[in-house]
């Protein structure tokens, strides 16, 4: 069974930046795909990011240009650079990673962009 934590969340002024991270534990070349979602208050969850062990990354139209999804398999460590970060970017975070039989998600981490 493997545990996914996502860590690197806070406060942040707009135009700032953060870097969000989602450690395994265990390894990570078990996921093809790995994902990055965020849940706002009364919204419903979207899809941020996401990376296959191939390297290939998409993003959300949103998100573009702004964010970084990467992934560090010695490490089994996923990461997401938020820059230029906006108030409608505060959410919560999640990371999921899509096994052979089962896709996994962390607790999520918290979002928040306000001056």
């Amino acid at each position: 069974q493997v545990q996914l934590v996502e860590s690197g969340g806070g406060l942040v002024q707009p135009g700032g930046s953060l870097r969000l991270s989602c450690a395994a534990s265990g390894s990570i070349l078990n996921f093809n795909t790995m994902r990055w979602y965020r849940q706002a208050p009364g919204k419903e969850r979207e899809l941020v990011a996401t990376i296959l062990i191939s390297g290939y990354t998409d993003y959300a139209d949103s998100m573009k240009g702004r964010f970084t999804i990467s992934r560090d398999n010695a490490k089994n460590t996923m990461y997401l650079q938020m820059n230029s970060l906006r108030p409608e970017d505060t959410a919560v975070y999640y990371c999921d990673a899509v096994g052979p039989r089962k896709t996994y998600w962390g607790p999520g981490t918290q979002v928040t962009v306000s001056s």
